[in-house]
């Protein structure tokens, strides 16, 4: 089923962990001797929290070579378990975001590519601040398991073909103390590190190849687009050099995807997706993606062919089938699915209105996230009951023009002392002008 590191002593002198860090400051190269040596420390503790930070620190400001990257990847994959999916004969690729606002996608994309033909072995790790995870989403649905032993994980995928469970401890155990440290030094958008670990943990769930969805922009921890695109080459350049096959498209997140935030009203939409429905936006987004799941797995060879391919899944019921039955298998109540209007319901619907007549210029989806957060869609702390029936729905998109006192949104709360909470930070979203503003291109570069 998987199997541990098991990587034969070599003749290796230790170096010190300050002249690591020197070296590193100082724009060196490790070997792999030393970034296994590196990892082995982090893990049994040996290298002490104040270096380890220093490590980390240098990183940042000095970076990596591809080489170093790639070593880095692979030691941090073999650090815990690797499961072994090749008792399946069809092809494994899954689908990794680095998080965006109202990014429903995995939702429709699993389902769409196991009607495809291709087994989705999806683990979810943790989003950055204030983004629903794709896990706290599906948990709208009654009954759905998230958490799954690697042996239900692996039998689930060799009858369905397909999972979305959350990631196991065994899993990469040194990416988790690296991003732990990351958090509190300041050093989580280092593109070497967040490359390693992104892929560690993707390749060691047993998939063969992945379709990297980078997004840049005010609703993503990637603000810049030139470190977006820098991002995308690193991943499919390190996930090449490691045997498997890979896609990356850098796309927008400087707007909500969607018409909608929170848990069970993306469910909804994802649903409408499922029925060949549902908002442009999300539908360009999941018929690009989806072509390049399919391609990638040799389902669909030309262009066309994708594009035929996941267009006939999504308007046939087929896909809405899959998600069913992967619903199903974690244990959710599929009448959710057929009536997506058993979904809980929030007491209070209210619009925020236009304070002025004019065009949609600027939407600060990271103010959304925060503000449908405070509503009760997220957790503030770890013990906190997610309220899966709050959230926004009819978001005007950027370029939409709106008169004096129309909605730029519906707001669905419970609770008036966390809507007025909310509220300042929906309202600070949104920024009006009398010209028609360029919506931005929602897919800006494909890096292969």
């Amino acid at each position: 089923m998987s199997s541990k590191r098991n990587i034969p002593a070599r003749r290796f002198i230790k170096p010190s962990f300050t002249y690591l860090i020197e070296k590193k400051r100082d724009g060196g190269e490790f070997t792999q001797e030393e970034i296994r040596y590196i990892i082995d420390s982090t893990l049994d503790g040996e290298m002490p929290q104040h270096q380890l930070a220093a490590l980390a620190m240098a990183i940042y400001f000095s970076g990596m070579s591809a080489q170093e990257t790639a070593d880095l990847t692979e030691e941090m994959m073999l650090s815990g378990e690797v499961i072994d999916l090749s008792h399946i004969a069809k092809p494994k690729i899954d689908k990794y975001s680095t998080g965006g606002v109202g990014d429903k996608t995995s939702l429709v994309l699993v389902p769409l590519a196991m009607a495809s033909g291709v087994v989705v072995p999806m683990m979810c790790g943790v989003e950055h601040d204030y983004i629903v995870n794709t896990l706290e989403k599906l948990a709208a649905i009654p009954g759905f398991k998230g958490h799954q032993t690697t042996e239900h994980f692996s039998s689930q995928l060799a009858r369905i073909g397909g999972a979305i469970v959350a990631q196991t401890e065994d899993l990469a155990p040194a990416d988790a103390k690296f991003y732990e440290l990351r958090k509190e030094t300041g050093t989580i958008p280092s593109l070497p590190l967040i490359t390693g670990s992104v892929l560690s943990k993707k390749l060691a769930e047993g998939s063969e190849g992945l379709v990297i969805d980078v997004k840049w922009g005010n609703g993503s921890f990637i603000k810049d687009l030139e470190q977006a695109k820098q991002l995308a080459r690193s991943m499919t350049r390190v996930g090449r050099s490691m045997k498997r096959r890979c896609v990356a498209l850098v796309t927008d997140m400087n707007q909500p995807l969607g018409d909608t935030v929170g848990t069970a009203l993306e469910v909804k939409e994802a649903i409408q997706l499922l029925k060949g429905e549902g908002p442009e936006d999300m539908k360009e987004l999941v018929l690009k993606l989806g072509m390049e799941i399919v391609r990638l797995a040799g389902v669909a060879g030309s262009t066309l062919s994708a594009k035929q391919t996941v267009q006939r899944h999504l308007t046939d019921g087929s896909a809405l089938e899959k998600f069913k039955d992967l619903v199903k298998a974690q244990g959710g109540d599929t009448a959710y699915i057929d009536h997506p209007e058993k979904f809980p319901a929030a007491r209070h619907i209210r619009k925020l209105p236009a304070p002025k007549r004019g065009y949609v210029h600027t939407i600060n989806a990271a103010m959304i996230a925060r503000g449908v957060h405070l509503l009760g869609a997220g957790k503030e702390n770890p013990g906190d009951k997610i309220d899966h029936s709050v959230g926004v729905s009819e978001i005007k998109k950027v370029g939409t023009q709106v008169k004096q006192g129309e909605p730029l949104m519906m707001i669905h709360y419970n609770d008036e002392a966390k809507l007025e909470q909310a509220l300042e930070y929906f309202k600070n979203a949104y920024r009006l002008a009398p010209k028609r503003p360029t919506p931005p291109p929602l897919i800006v570069e494909r890096v292969a």
